[in-house]
């Protein structure tokens, strides 16, 4: 990885991935093979009792990205602001 200017190992992973993997789709797929990980870790190695606490976490989180798919879908995206006072730039 060469260093670039303006920027870290995060700026450079995100010119490296393609359009197509940096979606809202992308990343609930990704979300959801992590938690099936951490489930199969969890259920593995957590007492039965604990596996409660582990899956009132798991349904806080789904409701929380339920809210947020909401969200998206209602609410428009936010307008560019810019700072400069420069008027924006036309296409």
């Amino acid at each position: 990885m060469e260093a670039q200017d303006g920027g870290g190992f995060l700026v450079w992973i995100h010119r490296k991935t393609p359009a197509s993997m940096n979606t809202y789709t992308a990343y609930s797929i990704g979300i959801f093979i992590a938690w099936g990980v951490v489930w199969a870790i969890v259920a593995a190695t957590v007492k039965q009792k604990d596996l409660g606490y582990i899956f009132a976490i798991f349904v806080g989180y789904c409701i929380g990205w339920g809210s947020a798919t909401v969200a998206r879908a209602v609410y428009p995206p936010p307008k560019k602001v810019y700072l400069t006072g420069d008027p924006p730039p036309t296409p």
